[in-house]
């Protein structure tokens, strides 16, 4: 089992929270609007499909895809960095299933 400070330290937690965050910031926009998959698509121009990914967690979007979704939600991102090993840091503890040969982390965003 990882540990929590070697967890926060790849690539993959973080990537993983980022796109958690843009999951719960998307889906509170849709339930908040009344608007659907392919309305949202339609207002963003991309497919549903990929809206579909964004909600399942199955993409990695560039820094400039992060903006523009978050722009249509009416939102921005905030960025911020922090050391690692300063323990007045808090990281996010998402529930997590960690595979260190695949390198990959799956979590369920929460609502």
């Amino acid at each position: 089992m990882i540990s929590q400070n070697e967890l926060v330290q790849t690539p993959e937690y973080w990537i993983e929270t980022i796109q958690n965050e843009l999951f719960r910031e998307v889906h509170n926009y849709l339930k908040e609007h009344g608007l659907n998959q392919t309305q949202f698509a339609e207002k963003l121009g991309v497919s549903r499909g990929y809206i579909s990914q964004i909600l399942n967690g199955n993409f990695n979007f560039t820094l400039s895809k992060l903006v523009e979704i978050s722009l249509a939600i009416g939102v921005v991102p905030k960025i911020s960095f922090n050391k690692l090993n300063e323990p007045s840091n808090q990281f996010p503890k998402p529930p997590v299933q960690y595979n260190p040969q695949k390198r990959q982390i799956k979590t369920q965003p929460a609502l």
